[in-house]
C-alpha cells in the first residue's frame, strides 16, 4: 500500500522494532533513514532472545502479586527478578508507579489490547515466513506452560480461562499429556498448559532477513551514529543532531530500546523506563532437543529450541544501563533447567558463551507506541519489555499507519507514550 504524500523517516534504532518500523514505511512509499548507535556487526536484545511469538502473554508485567512477588526476589542474586541495589530517583520512581499499575483493573484493560497486538503480529510472522520461505525458522507447534507444582499448574489453569476468553487457544495437559507433545525432552513436572498458537524463530536469522528487505526497499542505515540533540521548529522537530552532523526528516520514529528516554530527554520528555537484563545461553548439541519451545512456571525460564541448537534464557535484572554480566545470575537459569528436564545436567553448561541484553521496561508492562502530544512529527516505538520479538511486525505496521494518516489497525490509547506525563 502506498501513501498519497511521501514522508522522509528517520527512524532512531536499528533494533527489530526499528527494522519493522523501517520496512513498513518504505512498503508505503515512505523514505526511511535509519540511525543506530552500534556498528552493523552488533548485538543486543533483537539476537540473544528467547525468539517466542507469544499470544500466551497477555497478562502485563505489572500484575496483581508482581509487586510481593518482586519484594520476595529482589535481594536473591539467582531469582528471576532482581534489583541492583543503587541510589537512583528514575529507579523509585519506576517502582511506585510499577506498584500503582499491578492491580487488576489495569490488566483488565491491558490484557484485551495485547491479545490483540499479538495475534496481529503472528500473522505478519506468518507472512513474512510466506515471503522469505521461513528463512528465519519459524515454528508453529505452540508452547508448554510446564509446572513442577500443582499449585502453579492451578495458577495457570486460571490464565488459559482467561485466555480462551480472548480468543486464544489454551490446553490444561497432564505430565503425561505434555511428554505426548514433546516426546523427544523427559519432564518432571506436575502439568503443563499447552497454547497451540505461539510459535518460535530463530532471532539471529531473522534480524539480517529484516535486514535484507529493509535494503531491498529502499531504507537508508547511518551505523555508529549516536543523537546527541535536536533542531525544533515550534511544536515540530526539523532534525535530529548527530555525531556525524544533523539528520533533517519529516518524521521521526523512537526506537531506541532502553536508550530511548537519553534520546528525547533534550527535548524536556520524560520517558520512564528501565532497563531490563536478561542472559541466555545456547546448547550446540543439547543431549535432547524439544520439538516446542516453553517455560518453566516458577523459575521464569525460556526455552528454544533453534535448529540443532537449545537456547535457555531468562531473568529480569534492573540495574541501570550495565551490561555487565553476573554470573550468578545465569547460573540461576541454567540450575533451573535439570529440575524440569532431569536429563540434563550442569555440566551441560559449563563454559558455555554467555549473552545478555537491556529491554526497554515500562513502569506498567506496556510499550509506548504512538504521537507524543508535544511534538507534532516524533512517535514512539519503544519500551516493549520481553515483548519486542512478539510484537515488533504490529509495531512497524502501527508506526507506518499513524505516519502515513491511516487509521490503526488496532486501538492503542493504553499504548501513549504520554501517559505518565
Amino acid at each position: 500500500m502506498r501513501v498519497g504524500k511521501s514522508k522522509h523517516v528517520v527512524v532512531l534504532g536499528a533494533g527489530i522494532i526499528g527494522l519493522c518500523c523501517a520496512r513498513e514505511l518504505a512498503a508505503r512509499g515512505h523514505r526511511v533513514t535509519v540511525v543506530e548507535r552500534q556498528p552493523e556487526d552488533r548485538d543486543g536484545c533483537s539476537f540473544g532472545n528467547a525468539g517466542m511469538i507469544v499470544p500466551s502473554h497477555f497478562i502485563p508485567l505489572a500484575a496483581p502479586g508482581m509487586t510481593k512477588l518482586a519484594l520476595k526476589w529482589m535481594f536473591d542474586s539467582k531469582s528471576p527478578f532482581y534489583i541492583r541495589p543503587r541510589l537512583s530517583l528514575d529507579l523509585i520512581t519506576w517502582g511506585l508507579r510499577f506498584m500503582r499499575a499491578a492491580n487488576a483493573d489495569h490488566v483488565a484493560r491491558s490484557a484485551p489490547v495485547l491479545c490483540d497486538l499479538s495475534l496481529a503480529s503472528r500473522a505478519l510472522y506468518e507472512q513474512l515466513a510466506d515471503e522469505t520461505k521461513s528463512d528465519f525458522g519459524l515454528v508453529r507447534r505452540g508452547l508448554l506452560m510446564l509446572c513442577k507444582t500443582q499449585h502453579a499448574l492451578d495458577d495457570e489453569a486460571a490464565v488459559a480461562t482467561r485466555a480462551r476468553e480472548l480468543g486464544v487457544a489454551a490446553e490444561v495437559v497432564s505430565a503425561a499429556r505434555a511428554a505426548e507433545l514433546d516426546p523427544d525432552v523427559h519432564m518432571a513436572v506436575a502439568g503443563a498448559v499447552y497454547f497451540p498458537l505461539d510459535c518460535h524463530l530463530t532471532p539471529q536469522r531473522l534480524m539480517p532477513t529484516l535486514l535484507r528487505l529493509a535494503r531491498a526497499a529502499g531504507v537508508e542505515f547511518g551505523w555508529s551514529t549516536e543523537i546527541t540533540g535536536w533542531r525544533r521548529e515550534g511544536r515540530r522537530l526539523a532534525a535530529a543532531i548527530t555525531t556525524h552532523g544533523e539528520i533533517e526528516a519529516d518524521e521521526f520514529v523512537l526506537a531506541g530500546g532502553s536508550w530511548s528516554p537519553s534520546a528525547v530527554r533534550p527535548l524536556g520528555l520524560t520517558l520512564p523506563m528501565q532497563a531490563g537484563k536478561g542472559y541466555s545461553v545456547t546448547l550446540p548439541r543439547p543431549r535432547q532437543l524439544p520439538r516446542l519451545c516453553s517455560i518453566f512456571q516458577e523459575a521464569r525460564v525460556a526455552v528454544t529450541p533453534m535448529g540443532d541448537t537449545l537456547r535457555v534464557g531468562g531473568t529480569m535484572e534492573l540495574s541501570g544501563l550495565n551490561e555487565s554480566i553476573q554470573r550468578e545470575r545465569v547460573a540461576g537459569i541454567t540450575e533451573s533447567v535439570p529440575r524440569y528436564f532431569p536429563d540434563f545436567t550442569a555440566e551441560d553448561f559449563r563454559n558455555l558463551p554467555v549473552w545478555r541484553g537491556l529491554r526497554p521496561c515500562a513502569p506498567d508492562g506496556m510499550p509506548y507506541v504512538g504521537r507524543f502530544s508535544r511534538y507534532t512529527n516524533l512517535t514512539a516505538a519503544t519500551g516493549h519489555a520481553m515483548m519486542g520479538l512478539s510484537l515488533a511486525p504490529i509495531t512497524g505496521k502501527l508506526v507506518a499507519e499513524i505516519l502515513s494518516g491511516e487509521k490503526p489497525s488496532v486501538a492503542i490509547d493504553v499504548l501513549n507514550p504520554d501517559r505518565f506525563s
